[in-house]
Protein backbone atom coordinates (compact mmCIF):
# COMPACT_ATOMS: atom_id res chain seq x y z
CA UNK A 1 0.00 0.00 0.00
CA UNK A 2 1.00 3.59 -0.85
CA UNK A 3 3.02 5.88 1.87
CA UNK A 4 0.56 8.81 0.39
CA UNK A 5 -3.14 7.66 1.23
CA UNK A 6 -4.77 11.18 1.10
CA UNK A 7 -4.13 14.75 -0.76
CA UNK A 8 -6.49 16.85 -1.89
CA UNK A 9 -7.24 20.57 -2.07
CA UNK A 10 -11.16 21.07 -1.53
CA UNK A 11 -13.34 24.19 -1.57
CA UNK A 12 -15.60 21.91 1.28
CA UNK A 13 -15.30 21.44 4.51
CA UNK A 14 -12.50 19.03 5.71
CA UNK A 15 -13.28 15.96 7.92
CA UNK A 16 -10.68 15.48 10.82
CA UNK A 17 -11.79 11.90 11.29
CA UNK A 18 -11.24 10.96 7.34
CA UNK A 19 -7.78 12.48 7.55
CA UNK A 20 -6.66 10.38 10.81
CA UNK A 21 -8.62 7.19 8.82
CA UNK A 22 -7.01 7.57 5.40
CA UNK A 23 -3.44 6.78 7.67
CA UNK A 24 -4.35 4.27 10.23
CA UNK A 25 -1.90 1.60 9.39
CA UNK A 26 -0.83 -1.64 12.48
CA UNK A 27 2.43 -0.85 11.17
CA UNK A 28 2.42 2.29 13.25
CA UNK A 29 3.60 2.77 16.90
CA UNK A 30 2.39 7.01 16.67
CA UNK A 31 0.17 8.73 14.56
CA UNK A 32 0.30 13.21 14.72
CA UNK A 33 -2.76 15.25 13.15
CA UNK A 34 -2.25 18.87 12.85
CA UNK A 35 -5.67 21.09 12.49
CA UNK A 36 -4.61 24.52 11.10
CA UNK A 37 -8.06 26.95 11.37
CA UNK A 38 -8.39 30.30 10.82
CA UNK A 39 -7.70 32.57 13.63
CA UNK A 40 -9.33 35.57 14.96
CA UNK A 41 -6.54 37.96 14.89
CA UNK A 42 -3.22 37.93 12.82
CA UNK A 43 -0.71 40.68 13.92
CA UNK A 44 -2.25 41.96 16.29
CA UNK A 45 -5.29 42.86 14.66
CA UNK A 46 -9.11 41.28 14.46
CA UNK A 47 -9.81 38.84 11.30
CA UNK A 48 -13.00 38.58 10.04
CA UNK A 49 -12.65 36.28 7.44
CA UNK A 50 -10.51 35.00 4.82
CA UNK A 51 -10.04 33.17 1.47
CA UNK A 52 -7.60 30.50 0.14
CA UNK A 53 -7.05 30.41 -3.68
CA UNK A 54 -4.73 27.83 -5.13
CA UNK A 55 -3.15 27.99 -8.37
CA UNK A 56 -3.67 25.49 -10.76
CA UNK A 57 -0.48 23.36 -9.82
CA UNK A 58 -0.99 23.04 -5.97
CA UNK A 59 -2.45 19.42 -6.14
CA UNK A 60 1.07 18.36 -8.22
CA UNK A 61 2.91 20.31 -5.91
CA UNK A 62 1.99 19.28 -2.57
CA UNK A 63 2.16 15.82 -4.08
CA UNK A 64 6.00 16.62 -4.38
CA UNK A 65 5.87 17.69 -0.78
CA UNK A 66 4.43 14.44 0.50
CA UNK A 67 6.86 12.28 -1.26
CA UNK A 68 9.54 14.31 -0.48
CA UNK A 69 8.44 14.28 3.15
CA UNK A 70 8.01 9.79 2.67
CA UNK A 71 11.31 9.75 1.17
CA UNK A 72 13.19 11.34 3.79
CA UNK A 73 11.56 9.99 6.78
CA UNK A 74 10.48 6.11 7.71
CA UNK A 75 6.71 7.05 7.94
CA UNK A 76 3.96 4.17 7.20
CA UNK A 77 1.43 6.90 5.97
CA UNK A 78 0.61 10.23 5.65
CA UNK A 79 -2.08 12.45 4.43
CA UNK A 80 -2.63 16.31 3.60
CA UNK A 81 -5.51 18.34 2.61
CA UNK A 82 -6.12 22.51 2.23
CA UNK A 83 -9.55 24.23 1.96
CA UNK A 84 -9.91 26.80 -0.65
CA UNK A 85 -12.59 29.45 -0.48
CA UNK A 86 -14.36 31.42 1.70
CA UNK A 87 -13.60 30.74 5.29
CA UNK A 88 -14.84 32.02 9.14
CA UNK A 89 -13.32 32.16 11.84
CA UNK A 90 -12.86 28.76 13.53
CA UNK A 91 -12.95 26.57 10.00
CA UNK A 92 -10.52 24.49 9.29
CA UNK A 93 -8.25 25.25 6.69
CA UNK A 94 -5.86 22.50 6.71
CA UNK A 95 -5.14 19.11 7.82
CA UNK A 96 -1.86 16.84 8.03
CA UNK A 97 -1.37 13.40 9.58
CA UNK A 98 1.51 11.05 9.57
CA UNK A 99 1.77 7.78 10.72
CA UNK A 100 5.15 6.24 11.92
CA UNK A 101 6.62 3.28 14.08
CA UNK A 102 7.90 5.59 16.53
CA UNK A 103 6.41 9.15 17.79
CA UNK A 104 9.31 10.89 17.33
CA UNK A 105 9.48 10.13 13.38
CA UNK A 106 5.75 10.76 13.10
CA UNK A 107 6.27 14.20 15.08
CA UNK A 108 9.48 15.47 12.74
CA UNK A 109 7.71 14.00 9.17
CA UNK A 110 4.73 15.89 10.20
CA UNK A 111 6.06 19.31 10.94
CA UNK A 112 8.44 19.21 7.71
CA UNK A 113 4.88 18.72 6.00
CA UNK A 114 3.38 21.31 7.42
CA UNK A 115 6.62 23.69 6.69
CA UNK A 116 7.05 22.47 3.43
CA UNK A 117 3.31 22.41 2.63
CA UNK A 118 2.78 26.00 3.39
CA UNK A 119 6.34 27.48 1.65
CA UNK A 120 6.07 25.28 -1.58
CA UNK A 121 2.76 24.45 -2.10
CA UNK A 122 1.06 27.57 -4.05
CA UNK A 123 -2.02 28.19 -2.26
CA UNK A 124 -2.73 31.99 -1.48
CA UNK A 125 -4.45 33.54 1.64
CA UNK A 126 -6.56 36.76 1.35
CA UNK A 127 -7.04 37.84 5.14
CA UNK A 128 -9.99 40.54 5.78
CA UNK A 129 -9.56 42.66 9.14
CA UNK A 130 -11.71 44.13 10.94
CA UNK A 131 -10.64 47.69 10.11
CA UNK A 132 -11.34 46.87 6.32
CA UNK A 133 -8.08 46.28 5.40
CA UNK A 134 -6.92 43.42 3.71
CA UNK A 135 -3.78 41.17 2.77
CA UNK A 136 -2.22 38.54 0.88
CA UNK A 137 -0.10 36.06 2.42
CA UNK A 138 2.00 33.52 0.43
CA UNK A 139 1.44 35.22 -2.69
CA UNK A 140 4.55 37.15 -3.07
CA UNK A 141 6.70 35.05 -0.77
Amino acid sequence: MDVIRLLAIRDTSLSVDEVFAAVGDHAAGGTTLFVGTVREQDHGKPVTGLSYSAHPSALDELRKVAEKVAADFPVTALAAVHRIGDLELGDIAVIVAVAGPHRDEAFRASRRLIDDLKAEVPIWKHQVFADGSTEWVGACE
